[in-house]
């Protein structure tokens, strides 16, 4: 363990802990942009800056490791000064157009420049261009308010493997870009978007659907078991959008179907009540094979283009259901039948499931759809 002062507080922490980290132990609060607890340190918007008593020179606090006996001021006169400084000259090179952007009021940029009260650019001069042409349908990309903090670079690279994007160029030209500056092509799982800390990269989806004032519903996505906690931004019983808390189980984490593919919700297809297949409408020559009582069986398990479903009860349902079973396991045994579970059931759904076929139906015909 390693015992150290900050802002006259002493605490001990473990070899290897940045005074960021210790810092946040003490819950004392030090600016930052380019920050993120799952994401290795990067050190490039320098708003962390720390004193070190007997170093000449503030140093970045997220790369700068504990040390036996250090002492650590986190804010003085001079390191605001320095931090507003920087910020300022960040802003410089910052569109004003918070009225219209889709991150303000979520925005870590804005909330430091209100915190600082920098209310004009001090600093005037050339600004950097950007080029303005996805076309694909999830991720917005305003790379004219991108402040090179290097988050979605490294969460592309470390949290998903892809490096679908990277630092470009040297310098006053340096930007964030995929290969050959072309247009975003990746898994699209939106991790960049969840990392950025201002408006540079949002979901076009959410585009003016509203900023804040949301309900926020906490659930569990429902597209396979892994079981991903989401949170849902309702507003007028509609779903805007949605994110994940980072002290979840999947730490904040989405896959593009958790973050993106929520538009099912509101479908006119979608399903509400359960179905019951009727007879077919049409009855031609073509349809007697599908229609003969030789193949009865395979008619009621085949959907067929003609076939009219009517919506019923649960109870209807599930009574059908049974003794539909029960008449194809009397007639041509269990093993007539198969069971196919899916990924979207948690594990006691799943096994309640192969016990049923196993226990109840008697045949050991059954799949999962993630199998493979």
């Amino acid at each position: 363990m390693v015992t150290l002062k900050i802002d006259g507080r002493k605490i001990s922490v473990r070899k290897l802990t940045t005074i960021l980290d210790a810092a946040h132990k003490l819950d004392i609060p030090i600016p930052t942009l380019c920050h993120h607890p799952e994401i290795s340190p990067f050190g490039g918007c320098r708003l962390c800056i720390v004193e070190v008593k007997g170093m000449p020179k503030p140093v970045a606090a997220c790369t700068t490791f504990v040390q036996q006996g250090m002492t650590v001021t986190t804010s003085s006169p001079y390191l605001e000064k320095l931090r507003k400084t920087t910020l300022e000259l960040l802003l410089s090179d910052h569109p004003s157009d918070c009225m219209f952007c889709e991150r303000a009021g979520d925005c870590k940029l804005q909330e430091l420049a209100y915190f600082y009260g920098v209310r004009e650019k001090r600093f005037a001069g050339e600004k950097r261009p950007s080029i303005k042409k996805d076309e694909n349908p999830f991720i917005e990309r305003a790379m004219d308010k991108c402040i090179l903090c290097g988050l979605c670079v490294q969460v592309c690279d470390e949290i998903e493997g892809v490096n679908a994007i990277d630092f470009a160029y040297k310098g006053f030209k340096t930007r964030v870009c995929a290969s050959y500056e072309k247009d975003l092509n990746c898994e699209f799982c939106g991790q960049c978007v969840a990392v950025c800390p201002t408006g540079a990269l949002t979901g076009k989806m959410w585009a003016r659907r509203g900023r804040q004032n949301f309900r926020e519903v906490d659930t569990v996505c429902p597209y396979c078991g892994c079981g991903c906690n989401i949170t849902l931004f309702v507003r007028r019983n509609e779903v805007i959008r949605i994110s994940s808390k980072e002290n979840t189980i999947n730490k904040g984490w989405l896959c593009a179907k958790g973050r993106f593919g929520y538009e099912f919700i509101k479908s006119p297809d979608r399903l509400k009540k359960p179905l019951i297949r009727i007879e077919p409408k049409d009855r031609s020559a073509n349809d007697s094979a599908f229609c003969s009582p030789q193949s009865k069986f395979t008619s009621s398990l085949v959907p067929h283009p003609t076939s009219l479903f009517k919506e019923v009860e649960w109870d209807e349902a599930l009574d059908y259901i049974a003794s539909r079973l029960k008449e194809i396991k009397d007639k041509y045994g269990p093993d007539a039948i198969a069971g196919l579970s899916s990924a979207r059931c948690t594990s006691e759904e799943n096994y309640l499931f192969q016990k049923f076929m196993r226990a109840v139906i008697g045949t050991n015909n059954i799949d999962h759809c993630a199998r493979y």
